[in-house]
């Protein structure tokens, strides 16, 4: 019986083809810089923290110059918590939680931010585009030093604004954290794994018109693509009622439903 399925290797479709000065380059000349994101602990952050906070990221992206894409990944994966017992130091209170709270399940929380140089044609490119109607390979904009150069002082400058607050704090990723080492993987194997960080075991990856399933674990993904379905205001917090009361205030991003508070 002949074996019909579709399938391919992950080396065709990989998108990236190589990372270079901390970069990472695209098969489309696309220029990616990876950053770890630290946010504050939750329900931690005043309304005025908020619009700082909000005001530092307007602030950071209006540097970037045109045609930049700016992702911001949560990663939210299920952990126990494996308490400090073995640690002699630690008082008597700080030994009963670290026992209360071992092995108890939480969200282990990674959050990363990706600075995409782009271009033009690139931004504009339909599914239909074939290298073959244009008389280069390679964007303009990708072999102008000059271009490339400005867009690097342009991220510099964006780490330096978000460093510069007090509740948000962004570190440049480095060639080993994203292809990872012979002993830990890196960022890129969690793509493959979609498992928790240092896990390089690569699991049979199946993508349907329905599904996609990475080993065990099973894809729900949900696209925002139309302006009605967004609402007509947004606000930097909002209330967080179940832990308010009449004297004290607990705010919450306008993000949140989809964050952390997702049932």
């Amino acid at each position: 019986m002949r074996n019909k399925s579709k399938i391919t290797t992950l080396e065709s479709k990989f998108p990236l083809l190589s990372i270079e000065q901390g970069c990472m380059v695209s098969k489309d000349a696309d220029i990616t810089v990876a950053f770890r994101v630290e946010l504050p602990e939750l329900f931690t952050v005043t309304s005025t923290e908020y619009e700082a906070m909000h005001s530092a990221w307007h602030k950071a992206i209006k540097v970037l110059p045109n045609y930049s894409i700016v992702h911001k990944q949560d990663w939210f994966i299920k952990e126990d918590y494996q308490g400090k017992l073995s640690d002699g130091g630690l008082s008597f209170l700080a030994r009963s939680s670290e026992r209360h709270f071992n092995e108890r399940p939480y969200l282990h929380h990674s959050v990363y931010l990706f600075l995409t140089k782009t271009n033009k044609q690139r931004m504009a490119q339909q599914s239909n585009f074939s290298s073959l109607c244009r008389g280069h390979l390679l964007p303009k904009e990708i072999t102008n030093k000059d271009e490339v150069m400005k867009f690097m002082e342009a991220v510099d400058q964006f780490e330096r604004i978000i460093n510069d607050t007090e509740q948000l704090r962004i570190v440049r990723m480095t060639e080993e954290e994203l292809v990872g080492t012979n002993e830990k993987g890196g960022l890129l194997d969690r793509y493959f794994s979609l498992s928790e960080e240092g896990h390089a075991s690569l699991e049979d990856i199946r993508l349907g018109a329905d599904l996609v399933r990475v080993g065990d674990n099973m894809l729900c993904l949900h696209t925002l693509s139309d302006t009605d379905d967004l609402p007509t205001t947004v606000s930097t917090d909002s209330r967080y009622e179940r832990l308010s009361t009449d004297r004290s205030d607990c705010r919450l991003s306008f993000a949140s439903p989809v964050g952390l508070m997702l049932p």
